[in-house]
This record gives C-alpha cells, sequence and structure tokens, in this order.
C-alpha cells in the first residue's frame, strides 16, 4: 500500500472512529462548546465578537486548560469573547479550523503535519509552542522487568499513525524489532486503544504496557504499572514538541492582532504555570472537572503534572524529526513542511516580554518585517 495511502486511510479511520488524536492527547471526535462566564469588557479586537478556541481535555494541554480557567485569554481579548471547545481527536480540530468554526487549536504535532500537508500547505499555521513531555512507556513489571523483555509483548499506542503510535515503532524498529506499521503485527504486537479504555485493558491484562501520554500514563502507573522508559530520555535536552498552538491560515491574515492576544495570553499562562506550579496544577485540574465532569485524583494528577514542560517555544526542530520517523515508519510520505510555522506574531510577544525569540528550524514563512532565524 502507498504511504499516502495508508496515511489517508488512517486519518479516515481517525474521524470515524472514538480513537484518540493524533497529538496524542485526546479521546474520541467529539467537540464541546464551552462558553466562559469570565468579563468580556473592552474594545473588541480586530473587531471581532468572538475567538473560538479549542483544545483537549489532556494535561498536555495544560496551557489552554490554566488559561481558560484563570481568564488569561478573556483578558488579553478584551471585549471579544474567549469561547472554548474541547475536542476528542486531532482530525475533528483540523476540520473545525479548516471549515472555519474553530480560529485557534492547541494540537499536537501529527495532526498538524498530516493536516498541513494533506491540504498542501493551505489550511494552517503553527503559531506557538505549548508543551514538551509527558509521554511514557508503562508497563506490568510482572511480565516485563527490561527493554528486551518488550519483545513479544502486546503494547497499546492511542492509535495508528499518532504522535505516540509513531514514536513508538520508530523505537521498537531502533531496538531491531519489525512491525507491520498496519497491523501492529511483527516482534512487537502494536494495540490502537482508545486512551479511555487502555487501563481497563490494562488491568484485565489484555496489554502487558502502553506508549503513551499524561495523564493515561500515570493512570497505569496507579494501577500497578512501572514507567519503564520516558519518552523525553530519547531527545535532545529531554524536549520534543507534544502540544502546540495552530491557527487557519485565512485568520491569521485577516485578525493577527486576535492571534497576538491569544498568544500574549498563553504566553502568560505559561510563565504562571512555572512561577506557581502547585496552583497551576489545581487550576488545569479545575477545568478538567468542568469539561469532563471529573477531577484527576492526586495520585493520577501530582505524576501526571510534573512530567511536563509547559514552554512558548514550538520546538519546530523535533517535529522535524517527528515527522521523519512517520516517513521511515511507512506511514507518510517525505513532506514539505516549509511554512508550516509562522511565529512573527510569537516572537513579537517574546520581545514585549524581555523573552528570547525561538528558531522554526527552518520551516517558517516570512512576513514583511520579520526574519525567519537560522537553523541552530
Amino acid at each position: 500500500m502507498p504511504a499516502t495511502t495508508a496515511l489517508r486511510r488512517a486519518l479516515a479511520v481517525t474521524a470515524m472512529l472514538p480513537l484518540p488524536v493524533l497529538a496524542a492527547c485526546g479521546y474520541g471526535s467529539q467537540a464541546k462548546d464551552k462558553d466562559t462566564a469570565q468579563a468580556v469588557s473592552g474594545a473588541r479586537t480586530d473587531g471581532l465578537d468572538a475567538v473560538r478556541i479549542g483544545y483537549f481535555g489532556n494535561l498536555t494541554h495544560g496551557t489552554a486548560l490554566v488559561g481558560a480557567e484563570k481568564g488569561f485569554f478573556q483578558k488579553e481579548l478584551k471585549g471579544t469573547e474567549a469561547k472554548y471547545a474541547v475536542f476528542n481527536a486531532g482530525p475533528s480540530a483540523i476540520e473545525a479550523l479548516n471549515s472555519g468554526s474553530l480560529d485557534v487549536a492547541f494540537i499536537g504535532p501529527s495532526p498538524a503535519v498530516n493536516g498541513y500537508t494533506k491540504a498542501d500547505g493551505k489550511n494552517l499555521r503553527i503559531v506557538g509552542g505549548s508543551a514538551s513531555g509527558g509521554v511514557k512507556l508503562v508497563v506490568n513489571p510482572d511480565k516485563v522487568k527490561s527493554v528486551e523483555d518488550v519483545e513479544g509483548k502486546r503494547i497499546a499506542t492511542p492509535q495508528l499513525g499518532n504522535t505516540q503510535d509513531v514514536a513508538f515503532l520508530n523505537w521498537a524498529a531502533e531496538q531491531g524489532w519489525k512491525v507491520d506499521p498496519q497491523s501492529g503485527k511483527g516482534d512487537v504486537t502494536v494495540v490502537r486503544s482508545d486512551n479511555k479504555v487502555t487501563p481497563d485493558a490494562f488491568r484485565t491484562g489484555s496489554v502487558d504496557g502502553a506508549w503513551v501520554p499524561e495523564p493515561t500514563a500515570s493512570r497505569l502507573v496507579a494501577q500497578g504499572g512501572k514507567v519503564l522508559l520516558d519518552e523525553a530520555s530519547l531527545w535532545p535536552d529531554g524536549k520534543f514538541v507534544i502540544t502546540n498552538i495552530a491557527v487557519h491560515q485565512e485568520f491569521l491574515d485577516k485578525h493577527p492582532k486576535a492571534v497576538e492576544a491569544v498568544l500574549r495570553a498563553s504566553v502568560e499562562s505559561n510563565r504562571w504555570i512555572n512561577a506557581h506550579p502547585d496552583e497551576a496544577k489545581e487550576a488545569a485540574n479545575a477545568r478538567l472537572a468542568a469539561d469532563t465532569g471529573k477531577p484527576l485524583p492526586a495520585e493520577v494528577l501530582d505524576p501526571a503534572w510534573k512530567s511536563i514542560t509547559f514552554l512558548d517555544d514550538p520546538l519546530a526542530a523535533t517535529l522535524r524529526t517527528q515527522a521523519g520517523h512517520a516517513v521511515e515508519a511507512g506511514l507518510l510520505e517525505q513532506p514539505d513542511l516549509k511554512g508550516i510555522y509562522d511565529l512573527s506574531l510569537l516572537r513579537k510577544v517574546l520581545q514585549a516580554a524581555g523573552r528570547p525569540a525561538v528558531d522554526d528550524a527552518g520551516l517558517g514563512v516570512a512576513r514583511p518585517g520579520s526574519r525567519t532565524l537560522p537553523r541552530r
């Protein structure tokens, strides 16, 4: 099967089934509108009545969770209402951006790359970073005591072609194991499992481990699982992109002041998170409770929160590497990612805050008065 056909088939399945998002952080394919009850005052930003911001009900989207809960987005948008939509799947968020029913999306690297390449680079731009880390290989310690023991076992990933699925396939290949990327069969059996049901599968022994994002990883640990590998250990400086901020290109062109306001809020959210980690953790959990009806217990929340780094840098070089892993796995043809980033507004916000500039790894689009930083 050609790689493009495989990828399109994976995307089609993703859009139909209640499976997790390609970004490692979502569940299903539904979205829930969440209107803010926070005060809307002042002049409208870019003349807009509202800016619609989408995120996932996962701790790796903590920037959005805290920004919404603490009112940072509403404060920066002034008289323009910050409206929120909670998504369960990457394709549905991309579809919402493409249709114009969503303006800004906190989203993972795989759906961003897939959405960008599928539309020939004409639908979205990544305008900022949000989070790194928060992904682990958790195993049943009675069955898996070392890396070598993973061979022959059943390991869950959230979804065919999602960020964790690609990462696990790449890691398995580095161990010398052969796995068919479509069926998941081989020296290791890859079981594509909804993050919501993976804990049950782990508890009943249907899977022997899982390469999953937080808080699913910490849920498995709370059930007696053991962290065999933290994905951060595989990356330079322990950092790799798990969540980005993306916007539709037309919205960015027509409403740059609104996008800039959202980026100011995201930068402030990350600053506040890092300055007040305990309060931020509770704020994120409060938002999760409001969105899902149930907060995370402390034994899951505490370790999960500690494993995520919130930062403004989109870590563009790691996105390119992740895309390369998908190509090597046979799930994606070599993509042309030039132009997927537009960091001009983020650089403006960071400069005003006295913060260092960020790099687009040579994948940025040039704008009048802006410049693309050289690759590191």
